[in-house]
This record gives structure tokens, C-alpha cells and sequence, in this order.
């Protein structure tokens, strides 16, 4: 009695784990009855049929990546490389992928291998180096499509390694060693024409500072000149009006300072080795005797002022100043 009691607790558990099924996320099971396939699972609590259905395969929903394993490919040009990829998959349905195909991961590795070699083998080598997402985009529409009927979508593939053959690696390390060596030739040729333009932007600014600073010197000069003239001119008028005036002091004073002048520029000359004195030199005695005069005139009529000034502070009349001596009186 007390094994069958046994017997019938152990058998309520087995009709138990056989009837109760729960499905964790991400997965999903497919449900056979006698050897048919009937129905799905979707995650979480189902129940069964006793001794009539059972589970037939448990898929993986979630995303799965495939390593494509590394072949050689002879490329359009007759270049030997070595490629390999991997393959992002999701089983969208899981009845599709259960029973419409045998081994799945194994089937769709296949399936990139030969698509793999085919699109590669219709490319050049530098095609192949050079455009790898034309490579990935053109992999992925074919698998995708290819795998359609399987209930499988294929989000990506992409190219993990490519090498090509020994002798074409060199190739291109010389190659790029000599675009690197071309690149830094031209850099240095535009450094090199910038400092040459720049030298001579600083050149032509200069000169055109030194022509400004010449004009400006120049223009001072002139500035110069003229009112030097100005002041000759003055001076001459006004000695030309001491003698309209009967003045003969003011033309011995002229003529005395002009030749006293010539005198001193000649002794001045560094190349002159002799000062040649003139023979008339009564005629210098009588200027530098007239301009002693005319000094003294000058102070006797400065003293003059000072006397009226102080005897007479307020007059309503100016006194005639004194007349020269040796001057002629001026003609009404």
C-alpha cells in the first residue's frame, strides 16, 4: 500500500513537469502532438495535453551573432586574399526556423561563405581594400533575402579582417610612403612660398614707408626753403625800403653780412689748404667800420627810448625818432 502511494505521487509529478510549461524570455517553443507541429509558446505559463503534445524545439529570439570563418578569395584582377565576416541574426519566427531548415547557424555560415567568395571574386583588388560597406551592403541584401523563407532577418554583416598577399602589402606600404614623402615635398613648397610672399609683402611695405618718409622730408625741406626765401625777401624789402629812405647804413650792413658769410663757407671748406684773403681789404675795414656805426646808432636810439620813456610816460605824441647820421632827410 504504501508503494503504490509512492508510485501515484511520483506519477502527479511527472503529469505535472509534463503538463505545466514555462517559458523564460527571449525564448519561444514550439508545441508537437503526436509528432506535428500544432502550436507556439510565447514566454511565460502554458499547459499541455497529457501524453498528446509535447515540446518540439526550444528557439533562441533574441539577436545572435555567427562567425564566418576565413577563406581565400581570388579577386577579379587575379589577387589572392584572405577574408572572413560576421553575421548579426534574429529568428522572427520560430516555427519558420524549427522545421523549414535543419542546423541554422551552420546553414546561414554556409550561406555567407558562398555569397562571401562570389562578391568579392567579382571586385578588383582595390575595390575589395577600399569599399568594404559596398561589400557588407551588397552581402547583407542577398542573405537577407536568401533567408527570408527561414524566418530569419539579417540586421548586419560585416567585414572583420581582409589581407591581402605579401608582395601587394609591400606595395602598399611603398606607396604610401611615397604619397607621405609627396605630401610633405608640397608642404614644405607652401611654406616656402608663404615666407617668400610675406618677405616681400614686409619689402614693399618698407619701401613704401621710406618713399612716404622721403616725401614728408621733402616736403619739410621745401617748407624750409620757402620760408627761408620768405624771410629773404623780407629782409631785402625792408633793406630796399631803408633805402628808399635814405638810409645808407642798411645796404653797408647787407652787403657786409652777405660778405662775411662767403668769408666764413670759405674757411670752412675741408678741401681748402689756403684762405685766400682779398687785396681790398680797406673795403672790408670800411664794411666792418659801417656796421660798427650802425651798432652804435642801434643803441643810442634803444637808449633814447628809454629816456623818453622814463621822463614821459603818457604822450599823446610820439617823438620822431632820431635820424642816422650821414642819412639823407626824407622828401615829402
Amino acid at each position: 500500500m504504501l508503494y503504490f502511494a509512492i508510485f501515484l505521487v511520483v506519477l502527479a509529478f511527472v503529469l505535472l513537469f509534463s503538463v505545466v510549461k514555462i517559458v523564460p524570455q527571449g525564448r519561444e517553443f514550439t508545441i508537437e502532438r503526436f509528432g506535428k507541429y500544432t502550436r507556439t509558446l510565447t514566454p511565460g505559463i502554458s499547459l499541455l495535453t497529457p501524453f498528446v503534445e509535447r515540446v518540439g524545439r526550444r528557439m533562441n529570439m533574441m539577436e545572435q551573432v555567427l562567425d564566418v570563418p576565413q577563406q581565400e578569395v581570388i579577386t577579379k584582377d587575379n589577387a589572392m586574399v584572405k577574408v572572413d565576416a560576421i553575421v548579426f541574426i534574429q529568428v522572427m519566427e520560430a516555427s519558420a526556423a524549427a522545421y523549414r531548415v535543419e542546423n541554422l547557424p551552420y546553414a546561414i555560415t554556409q550561406l555567407c561563405s558562398t555569397n562571401l567568395r562570389t562578391v568579392v571574386g567579382s571586385m578588383e583588388l582595390d575595390e575589395v581594400l577600399f569599399q568594404r560597406d559596398s561589400i557588407n551592403s551588397r552581402l547583407l541584401t542577398v542573405i537577407d533575402a536568401a533567408t527570408e523563407p527561414w524566418g530569419v532577418k539579417v540586421n548586419r554583416i560585416e567585414i572583420k579582417d581582409l589581407t591581402p598577399p605579401v608582395d601587394i602589402t609591400n606595395a602598399m606600404a611603398r606607396q604610401m610612403k611615397a604619397e607621405r614623402e609627396r605630401r610633405a615635398v608640397i608642404t614644405e613648397a607652401d611654406g616656402e612660398k608663404q615666407a617668400a610672399i610675406a618677405r616681400a609683402e614686409g619689402a614693399k611695405q618698407a619701401a613704401i614707408l621710406e618713399a612716404e618718409g622721403r616725401r614728408e622730408a621733402a616736403f619739410r625741406d621745401a617748407e624750409a626753403r620757402e620760408r627761408e626765401a620768405e624771410a629773404e625777401a623780407k629782409a631785402t624789402a625792408m633793406v630796399s625800403e631803408a633805402i628808399a629812405r635814405g638810409d645808407v647804413n642798411a645796404i653797408n650792413y647787407f652787403v657786409a653780412q652777405k660778405y662775411v658769410e662767403a668769408f666764413a663757407e670759405l674757411a670752412r671748406n675741408p678741401t681748402a689748404k689756403t684762405v685766400i684773403v682779398p687785396a681790398e681789404m680797406s673795403g672790408l675795414v670800411g664794411t666792418i667800420a659801417g656796421l660798427g656805426e650802425l651798432v652804435g646808432l642801434a643803441k643810442e636810439q634803444q637808449q633814447s627810448r628809454s629816456d623818453v620813456r622814463t621822463a614821459a610816460p603818457v604822450r599823446t605824441t610820439p617823438p620822431a625818432p632820431p635820424r642816422p647820421r650821414g642819412s639823407v632827410p626824407p622828401t615829402e
